[in-house]
């Protein structure tokens, strides 16, 4: 097993660590400390664990623990005072609170996450789009890069033809030395592209080189230029020699279909970019700061229909995960922004999935969301976003099992997500509804696992713990998830969105699990 953490690799077979790939030194006993936090890191571990754990019940002080403790934290770059990894709990003990991502498949320090089996290789082209390199010699452009490959993505991905993997599953490779075969077989593609992006002196370099991934055979390489002012006829180009090398014969008219409505203003689409990267993580900091980018953005541009819907989704985000300081507000926010946005462009798929979950989330009209959510997976079935946003409008809608297809769906086109806890979780509140308690469980953990600080696992193991009579894991999931949620209640959670409206087992198990009224 190897226990991947920031840029930190924890290999137990080889009893390595390493950061990034440079070897950290530890000494026998410091590696089975970390090795037991680590495995043990749903739960506070006390003193006496680790005594019985690491020094097989003998009598040791305090000063001795602390030390090794101590050393822990240094050979994974913490401390005692930042507490990022390691937590001390005062009279309670100690918790690994590092975000955690399992990789079995694969020996040695490489990036992502290895799926539990290779995925296999659909019968059509597929194409896995790696993160882009950046050669601007500045950091902060790091965005810039990411965003190129984001809209060549998702161009390619509108080309019914062709299979292509969500960008979150391919961004787990960013910024590591990878292995084109070992790629290929991860995700499930018979093409890997990787790049270059250069911003300069008003001008934009694109140089991407395209491989078959079963051989690692080179078939392709070009450069693009263009000034800045001609990005988006810049991010076709590329879209189309690629498209070309793998299906030649596909039509001109076809690249036209995939071509998004671009903003008429460059400046709106940076900024439209920036506030991407600050929304993923879905912290209040972070979500905070990209609204604020997205509101700019629209101010420059009031017909940039995919920033008003980003805006849309800022709002509806923190209603539901009980961020927001004037709720009503950013509730009237988000559906006005949602209509705005489908009223400049109800054609963009992307666009349209996101208007979809928000009017689900804060009207709940389910006939209309059905549609708008099928259509979007229609324009665009290769769409990561499409069918997340699919699987949960069918959820709340009170179909649980179209709901599953959807997640499944999602899961397989970007099958090393990062993001792939929010699905996870998804899965879970819907197999509660279908009373397949213990596949709620694993799908629970699993999301749990991606992202221990996402209090929605929490919430479906709760349940249903509580349904199959396991009170004890059920009240553990029940503290856990206050700990992330302390103001939770049954009453506010209701309230918050119309998620609960079709939840009625998932809300007896809270009762069960005793969380409060």
């Amino acid at each position: 097993m190897r226990y991947l953490f920031e840029d930190y690799t924890f290999d137990t077979d080889r009893r390595e660590l390493h950061r990034e790939t440079d070897a950290v030194s530890i000494t026998p006993q410091v590696f089975d400390l970390l090795d037991y936090l680590i495995r043990n890191r749903e739960r506070v571990v006390s003193k006496d664990d680790l005594i019985k754990a690491i020094w097989n019940g003998r009598s040791v002080s305090d000063a001795a623990l602390t030390t090794r403790l101590n050393a822990a934290r240094g050979a994974i770059g913490d401390s005692g005072e930042q507490q990022r990894f390691i937590k001390t709990l005062p009279r309670k003990g100690f918790r690994f609170v590092g975000q955690v991502r399992e990789a079995r498949d694969v020996a040695g320090p490489n990036p992502g996450d290895a799926p539990e089996s290779a995925p296999a290789v659909p019968d059509k082209p597929s194409i896995a789009v790696l993160p882009f390199a950046n050669m601007s010699g500045d950091p902060e452009q790091e965005y810039f890069a990411d965003g190129m490959v984001d809209e060549i993505t998702t161009a390619l991905s509108r080309f019914k033809g062709l299979f292509v993997i969500a960008r979150n599953s391919s961004f787990t490779f960013k910024g590591k030395a990878v292995d084109i075969k070992e790629v290929g077989r991860r995700l499930g593609v018979r093409y890997v592209l990787e790049g270059a992006v250069r911003k300069a002196s008003g001008k934009v370099r694109i140089t991407g080189r395209l491989f078959e991934a079963a051989t690692g055979t080179h078939i392709w390489a070009d450069r693009f230029e263009r000034d800045m002012t001609d990005i988006f006829a810049l991010q076709d180009d590329v879209t189309l020699a690629v498209v070309s090398a793998i299906r030649p014969k596909l039509f001109q008219a076809e690249l036209a279909l995939a071509s998004r409505r671009r903003p008429e203003d460059f400046t709106a689409y940076d900024l439209y970019l920036r506030a991407i990267q600050q929304i993923g993580p879905a912290t209040r900091e972070g979500l905070a700061e990209g609204l604020r980018l997205v509101q700019r953005a629209l101010e420059l541009d009031p017909r940039f229909a995919a920033a008003a819907a980003l805006a849309g989704a800022c709002h509806a985000e923190n209603v539901v995960r009980n961020y927001a300081i004037d709720p009503r507000f950013e509730r009237k926010e988000a559906v006005r922004l949602m209509r705005l946005a489908l009223s400049l462009d109800d054609g963009d798929p992307d666009s349209l999935a996101t208007a979809a979950l928000i009017s689900a989330l804060m009207i709940g009209d389910c006939e209309t969301e059905i549609e708008m959510s099928d259509r979007a997976v229609a324009l665009n079935p290769n769409s990561y976003r499409t069918w997340n946003c699919r699987g949960w409008v069918y959820k709340i809608a009170g179909q649980p099992e179209e709901a599953i297809r959807s997640f499944e769906r999602a899961m397989r086109i970007s099958p090393v997500d990062l993001q792939q806890f929010t699905v996870l979780t998804g899965m879970g509140f819907a197999l509660i509804e279908l009373r397949r308690f213990d596949e709620a469980i694993s799908a629970g953990k699993k999301a749990q696992r991606h992202n221990p600080c996402y209090p929605g696992p929490y919430r479906c193991l709760a349940s249903a713990f509580a349904h199959l009579g396991r009170d004890a894991e059920a009240r553990e999931a029940a503290a856990r998830m206050l700990e992330i949620d302390p103001a939770f209640t049954i009453s506010a959670w209701i309230a918050r969105s119309q998620l609960s409206k079709t939840a009625k087992l998932m809300i007896k198990g809270f009762r069960k699990a005793g969380l409060p009224e």
